[in-house]
């Protein structure tokens, strides 16, 4: 027998999971656009959610997500126009009605339409002042965000923001402090103040929850007046994270939300609700978040790997990190395939 004879079989390679199609992303919900961009227009507006391509458009007083592509010819439906709740088809005129199902062919008139002459639709719910879609059986509700119906509170949405970047990496991003001194300085941090004391994080049933996060910043209340100040933050979601910052009768609470198009590129959409401000200009409001998420994105933009790694060993870790540490482990903890490094 030769030595070849006695070499093991090799083995099928196993077939890797995509990752877009893990179900623990694709049964939660994803915010795909703001309402209120949407409403200035009357056509379908394409949207692109894990690798997928669809289209919104309002039929009948409700919001509808469908796949963008015809079922004759594959054209995406988003070039199309809605007429009085149907969507026509650019390509040959074929009329879809508000659940999908082709109702008129133009080329052969007299003849009744295929019932499998129908466009997949998927969930699709209106929330937050954003419309939000889920790819399969939804598994959960759409995260919470109290402060934003508490009428104390002023709610503020910003535009969504495209980065190339995985959203999982965006999430840890947003419960770390520890780089508030360097790269947002002057706004949230003082790299003369980096110092971040230990602080307690959890996971508990509704997610990630880290409590008593105290950095230093410059000018917390507007005063012009450094003090340290405290944090709550959540991570709701693998995809969808909160915080919540408290000082006397003063409360400011985000919520971020990613939308996965695919592993590399993200769009970041951020919430916000004040109890105080109100006679400030929305603008001024909306300009002073969206500097510091553009001091963000280069950062997030530049990381490698570009998912997040899950092997504790694959990056340094040190006490101030305890957010990162916890979410991390938590992803891992879900069986998270999105996104991620085993």
């Amino acid at each position: 027998m030769s030595e070849r004879s006695r070499d093991p079989i090799p083995k099928a390679p196993t077939a890797a999971l995509d990752p877009t199609q893990d179900p623990l992303i694709r049964g939660d919900w994803h915010a795909v656009a703001r309402v209120q961009d949407l409403e200035t227009t009357s056509q379908p507006v394409a949207v692109r959610l894990l690798e997928e391509d669809l289209l919104i458009w309002k039929a009948e007083g409700g919001w509808r997500c469908w796949q963008d592509r015809c079922v004759h010819r594959g054209t995406a439906l988003s070039l199309g126009t809605v007429k009085e709740s149907t969507l026509i088809c650019p390509y040959h005129g074929w009329v879809f009605d508000a659940q999908g199902q082709c109702i008129h062919i133009p080329a052969h008139p007299e003849q009744p339409p295929p019932r499998r002459a129908c466009i997949p639709t998927y969930a699709v719910q209106e929330r937050y002042g954003l419309l939000w879609v889920c790819l399969s059986e939804p598994q959960q509700h759409i995260p919470p965000f109290p402060e934003w119906e508490d009428p104390s509170f002023r709610p503020l949405s910003s535009p969504g923001y495209r980065v190339r970047a995985c959203g999982t990496r965006a999430i840890e991003n947003f419960l770390d402090v520890s780089h508030f001194p360097f790269v947002h300085k002057a706004i949230l941090g003082d790299p003369a103040h980096p110092v971040i004391p230990d602080y307690r994080v959890q996971i508990t049933p509704d997610g990630v929850l880290a409590e008593n996060v105290r950095v230093y910043q410059p000018d917390p209340y507007g005063t012009g007046v450094g003090d340290t100040v405290s944090y709550t933050y959540r991570a709701l979601r693998p995809l969808t994270a909160y915080l919540r910052k408290d000082s006397a009768e003063q409360c400011v609470a985000i919520l971020l939300t990613v939308t996965p198009h695919s592993e590399q590129e993200s769009t970041l959409w951020m919430l916000m609700a004040m109890n105080y401000a109100h006679n400030t200009p929305a603008q001024e409001l909306l300009d002073w978040q969206e500097a510091i998420v553009l001091q963000d994105i280069p950062i997030l933009e530049s990381q490698r790997p570009v998912q997040l790694p899950l092997d504790p060993q694959q990056e340094l870790h040190l006490a101030s990190d305890q957010s990162a540490i916890v979410y991390r482990r938590w992803l891992k903890t879900l069986g998270l395939q999105f996104g991620v490094l085993p």
